[in-house]
């Protein structure tokens, strides 16, 4: 069984000022997509479905198309794509839209669109984000042994302190666990960095605390791991929260509180994995040099070839 990789990419990219997408980063002109799907592929994944706006759709096809037409599985076999648009009106009957709201419904319904697609496990990723090998390979095992399995998920947990930015104080969702290493609930924290001091802290978004935290406890950086009996579940409180939010203007459905209400409902569970790798990526314009500079680092080190295709 070859697991799908399913790339988030229907980001506007409105504080990067642009398609940060398509954005060349590597030495050779590489995306943060074309490392994730390199290193997918080699952590045997078969198929790539991505979810994108119809407006840059033909765009994305086109590129696809002249990138990766001649890559390979690592069973010989071509590897395969699929795109899928995410769009405000992709709603269940029986809702009428707000004709004032332009945000999409966000993460968790974007993965809906791709329920007709995807049959097999998949692992969903941020297009924008960079994952590490070691992430795809962990994700990848996880996927393989669940093939044919239900009600049991995975989140890979990465190390707060493989996440940081040079930038300043960034966002997580530190993952909470129990003995059995499945996920109970995600705290957000604001502004983590490690001060001046040298201790790392955050602000915890539930008690409003400026409070120290630990380096190697694990933060979510949106790498799910999921089985198809996932859209059923998830299209039921997708349903139960437009009942509650059609109206709304802002409201978004993200993934962790699709997981959260499944593990609260005693519906699903969720494995906490742990990767070694360090994450980075763009959200700024002013994050790019950094990133650039990682990427001819890794290149030097052997761990990427370059031009990766």
């Amino acid at each position: 069984m070859k697991p799908t990789l399913l790339v988030l990419a229907a980001g506007m990219g409105s504080r990067y000022g642009g398609l940060k997408q398509m954005d060349g980063l590597g030495p050779s002109g590489e995306t943060i997509i074309d490392y994730s799907i390199y290193d997918a592929v080699n952590a045997g994944f078969g198929k790539v479905v991505y979810i994108v706006r119809e407006y840059f759709l033909e765009q994305f096809q086109e590129t696809v198309r002249n990138k990766y037409s001649h890559v390979k599985c690592l069973d010989g076999e071509p590897l395969k794509f699929e795109f899928v648009t995410q769009e405000l009106n992709k709603i269940p009957a029986g809702f009428t839209l707000n004709p004032e709201r332009q945000k999409p419904w966000g993460t968790a319904h974007a993965v809906l669109m791709a329920a007709d697609t995807i049959k097999e496990p998949f692992v969903v990723i941020n297009g924008d984000d960079f994952y590490g090998r070691d992430s795809f390979r962990i994700a990848g095992d996880w996927c393989r042994k669940h093939e044919g399995g239900k009600g049991v998920y995975a989140i890979v947990g990465f190390e707060i302190d493989n996440t940081l930015s040079e930038s300043g104080g960034v966002s997580r969702g530190i993952c909470h666990y129990d003995a059995e290493g499945h996920l109970t609930h995600v705290v957000e924290h604001h502004n983590v960095q490690i001060e001046p001091d040298g201790v790392l802290r955050g602000d915890n978004s539930v008690s409003g605390e400026h409070v120290e935290l630990r380096p190697k406890d694990l933060c979510s950086m949106n790498m799910w791991c999921f089985t198809p009996d996932y859209f059923e579940k998830s299209a039921a409180i997708f349903k139960a929260f437009l009942e509650e939010n059609i109206s709304e203007l802002k409201k978004e459905f993200y993934i962790p509180f699709a997981v959260d209400k499944m593990i609260h409902d005693g519906t699903a569970a969720c494995d906490v994995l742990a990767t070694p790798s360090h994450w980075f990526g763009v959200t700024f314009k002013e994050d790019r040099p950094g990133v650039v500079a990682k990427f001819a680092e890794l290149v030097a080190n052997g761990i990427y070839p370059s031009p990766l295709y």
